[in-house]
């Protein structure tokens, strides 16, 4: 191709009509597209549509539409956004407690401390107040049955971790004192490892201690226990 071709096709490529801004209509279309597929928050919502209309705009842009009608559809669509999202939530389609309740005991039940939840729940829009409130309902409040949720999640992280009580037992017994020290520090040393990442994780001390120090059998009761309520 020519650099001369390339540059009519680029022309033409301009010159091509744009659809509008995406309306009201059309970013309900949308949203119900998105939640047909997806579980997200009022605030992921928000955001899902808010790309959509970048997009357009970007498109728009490079189309070579003058960039103050980009600007005034940007506008127009964008001051849409927020009634959509009211009329997905007035629909029960978009529920922020419903999916902070439900993420909650998910992410709790692959091993997931409560630091670490709320961060999650954070980052998806989830108010503060709300979270707190929501999780004290899904996994008990802090200085009752959350405590006991708190212990399972660390040994289902434990256990991921093959460690404390799902540690693999050893092959064979020290022959030596020289073996069975040098076999105690690379204990010490696991062990260290494991609290550095249990921490981390969002872990307090003495959970984490707790959980590595859980005898097996407790520790899958536990585990099946907190994954079946």
């Amino acid at each position: 191709m020519t650099e001369r071709t390339a540059w009519r096709e680029t022309a033409r490529d301009r010159a091509r009509p744009v659809a509008p801004a995406p309306d009201r209509a059309a970013l309900r279309a949308a949203a119900l597209a998105h939640l047909a597929r997806f579980g997200t928050t009022s605030a992921g919502l928000r955001q899902v549509l808010e790309r959509q209309v970048q997009r357009w705009g970007r498109r728009a842009a490079s189309a070579g539409l003058p960039s103050e009608d980009v600007a005034a559809q940007l506008a127009r669509a964008l001051d849409d956004i927020a009634p959509v999202v009211r009329d997905m939530a007035d629909l029960g389609a978009v529920d922020d407690a419903a999916f902070a309740q439900s993420r909650a005991r998910s992410l709790t039940r692959t091993g997931r401390s409560r630091r670490a939840v709320e961060a999650h729940l954070a980052a998806r829009g989830v108010a503060g107040d709300l979270a707190e409130t929501v999780l004290d309902d899904a996994l008990g409040a802090r200085s009752g049955e959350g405590r006991d949720t708190e212990l399972a999640a660390a040994l289902v992280f434990a256990r991921r971790r093959r460690a404390g009580p799902f540690a693999p037992p050893c092959d064979a017994e020290p022959a030596g004192e020289a073996e069975s020290g040098q076999a105690a520090e690379a204990a010490v040393r696991r062990r260290r490892l494991v609290l550095e990442a249990m921490a981390r994780a969002g872990f307090g001390r003495a959970v984490a201690e707790a959980a590595l120090d859980m005898d097996p059998a407790e520790a899958e009761d536990r585990i099946i226990r907190m994954k079946s309520a």
